[in-house]
């Protein structure tokens, strides 16, 4: 039979030379064709992981929750360059049993007020990630409440008042009345849905120049590098007692912290394995609440860089502040630097390196 027409049988040939390497003269040693067989294998595993991850894609959209609107701020500042993420971390207790809120020092108050909240501004220089402490001493806009259909005149309070008075809407036009900056996307996360996604990356290392111990918010931790469960995480970005600059120190803890996060979770093992995204992404999903533009691609967009943060590429600083013991009204407050929070915004709003 002539080596032209040899059988091929399951994916046996012959390619026309035997064991010595001679031709035609020797038994003709049949091979696999490894090369077909590896393609029908690649192709099998590119569709799974594509289902996998359309799957991923359209269960994860059904389950953002998108009830915040931002195209009824009002008197919203023009656009600027870049964007704009508005992170905040809310002490809602949705999600927790009674078993949890006591393991984890939560407390038992019912609604939700704010916890902590970020600026991320991503643009042409990387990204800058800035905290807002909550008790910044602020004018609240002119705003129609939402219970009592009344709208006072602007006045001043902290931060954190305008969440607990006028919920998102409120918090967004409150940062963008006094700093001009106009908020893109909005993304705000509860206790539970924290927890969760910490343990579903695993945990968190972080290294700690010094041991906490917090008794409010059941934080006990020793000096050095270690890995943070749920828990263990959560404590530590509500602690504040240890901290020699009080609400300024936690908001530099949660930059750090939530920029490991980032890091960790975008590890290719854990971000590209469809079974491996559904905890992680499920995990925080459940208690993620966004603004009705925030689709999942920008969702990671802002996740992607708040991992860059972490690995260089961008700033980590709070906004600039003149006094963290400012009497008021309302008690003790923090008092911005008014004129270097005013150059600072100025360059976020155009884009402009700010250093670190």
């Amino acid at each position: 039979m002539s080596n032209n027409h040899w059988p091929v049988d399951g994916g046996y040939g012959y390619d026309g030379y035997d064991d010595e390497g001679g031709h035609g003269g020797g038994e003709a040693v049949p091979r696999r064709r490894w090369p077909r067989r590896l393609r029908r294998t690649v192709v099998v595993l590119l569709a799974v992981v594509l289902i996998g991850g359309a799957a991923t894609y359209g269960w994860a959209w059904s389950k953002l929750n998108t009830e915040v609107d931002l195209s009824k701020v009002e008197d919203r500042p023009p656009k600027g360059e870049g964007t704009n993420y508005l992170i905040v971390a809310s002490d809602s207790r949705d999600g927790l049993s009674q078993q949890d809120k006591k393991s984890l020092h939560t407390g038992s108050a019912e609604g939700r007020r704010t916890d902590s909240m970020m600026l991320l501004h991503t643009g042409a220089h990387g990204t800058t990630m800035m905290s807002l402490p909550r008790d910044s001493w602020v004018t609240l806009p002119p705003f129609t409440y939402p219970m009592t259909g009344k709208r006072p005149g602007p006045s001043k309070n902290k931060l954190n008042a305008a969440f607990s008075l006028g919920g998102p809407d409120l918090l967004v036009r409150t940062i963008e009345y006094n700093t001009g900056l106009r908020i893109d996307h909005y993304a705000e996360i509860g206790f539970a849905g924290f927890v969760n996604v910490v343990d579903s990356v695993g945990g968190v290392r972080m290294c700690l120049d010094k041991p906490i111990e917090d008794e409010k918010s059941g934080a006990n931790l020793r000096r050095g590098c270690q890995t943070l469960d749920g828990r263990q995480a959560l404590a530590f970005v509500r602690q504040r007692h240890q901290e020699a600059n009080g609400d300024l120190g936690r908001s530099q803890n949660q930059q750090k912290f939530l920029s490991a996060l980032a890091k960790q979770a975008a590890r290719p093992g854990q971000a590209l394995v469809p079974w491996k995204v559904f905890p992680t992404v499920g995990a925080g999903l459940d208690t993620l609440i966004v603004d009705k533009d925030m689709d999942l691609r920008t969702l990671m967009s802002m996740f992607e860089a708040m991992r860059g943060v972490s690995s260089g590429d961008g700033s980590r600083l709070n906004v600039p502040v003149a006094r963290t013991d400012f009497a008021t009204s309302k008690g003790s407050a923090v008092k911005w630097d008014e004129k270097r929070a005013k150059r600072l915004f100025a360059r976020l709003r155009n884009d402009q390196p700010v250093g670190s």
